[in-house]
């Protein structure tokens, strides 16, 4: 038998006393059609959805509800389709590629609900999504008379992130050359300047003598004039005992 046979034809007069063979025939056909259209699709549809439709018992009221909520979840998901359009920007010089087709591939999605863009507001939307680096670029659009397709763009972004790339790269060369010779040059200075502040040597300390005979300082003590008279006084020879001691 035909599963969908109730989903094709209208539910038929229920069966009563005065039904025909025919008519009865007919109406278990559908009965049977029905109820295993309804087991069937009960066991396909999410769990989300399934407590608010399982009041139904007739296959196409059961279709109808399923086709409510999903309305429904279609405008949940171009609400939140627009929110992530409108959100999505390019922080970076690289990976325009890639930004612009998932910008394009959201549109599609809300193209499919029904909510429609011009592609000449998606290239200008999606050129004010583009960073800062890309000013002169979206300068140039706007006064060129020509209007670029959404393919066009993408070519022509691609072609303008490898100008920048190259550029920025010769900048943080340039940038890291001058940082470096900026750091040299400020190390020299700063040898030189320590160079220059180093402490002289000491000078040399003048030595005082002390004698060891009056225990003053000043003088030694071979020229002490204590030392010399308790030599006399002793009776040793000057000359001898100086050049003995």
């Amino acid at each position: 038998m035909d599963i969908d046979y109730a989903i094709r034809k209208d539910e038929p007069p229920a069966i009563n006393a005065q039904s025909t063979p025919a008519e009865i025939a007919l109406y278990e056909r559908w009965e049977r059609s029905n109820r295993l259209s309804v087991m069937f699709i009960k066991t396909k549809i999410s769990a989300g959805i399934r407590g608010s439709v399982d009041q139904h018992k007739n296959v196409n009221d059961l279709l109808k509800a399923i086709d409510d909520q999903f309305v429904t979840s279609e405008k949940a998901l171009a609400s939140t389709l627009i929110m992530t359009f409108s959100s999505l920007r390019l922080t970076t010089v690289k990976g325009v590629r890639e930004h612009i087709m998932k910008m394009r591939d959201i549109a599609a999605q809300l193209q499919n609900l029904e909510v429609t863009m011009s592609e000449a507001f998606l290239v200008h939307f999606i050129l004010n999504t583009l960073p800062h680096h890309y000013g002169p670029f979206k300068i140039s659009y706007n006064t060129h008379k020509d209007k670029w397709s959404i393919n066009e763009l993408m070519t022509m972004c691609v072609q303008e992130e490898e100008r920048l790339i190259m550029e920025l790269g010769e900048s943080v060369m340039l940038a890291t050359t001058l940082a470096k010779n900026k750091f040299d040059k400020s190390r020299t200075t700063t040898s030189k300047a320590k160079g220059k502040g180093k402490i002289p040597p000491k000078a040399d300390i003048k030595k005082v003598h002390k004698c060891y005979f009056c225990k003053k300082k000043g003088h030694m003590k071979k020229d002490c004039a204590k030392f010399k008279k308790w030599l006399e006084n002793k009776g040793y020879a000057e000359s001898k005992e100086a050049s003995g001691k």
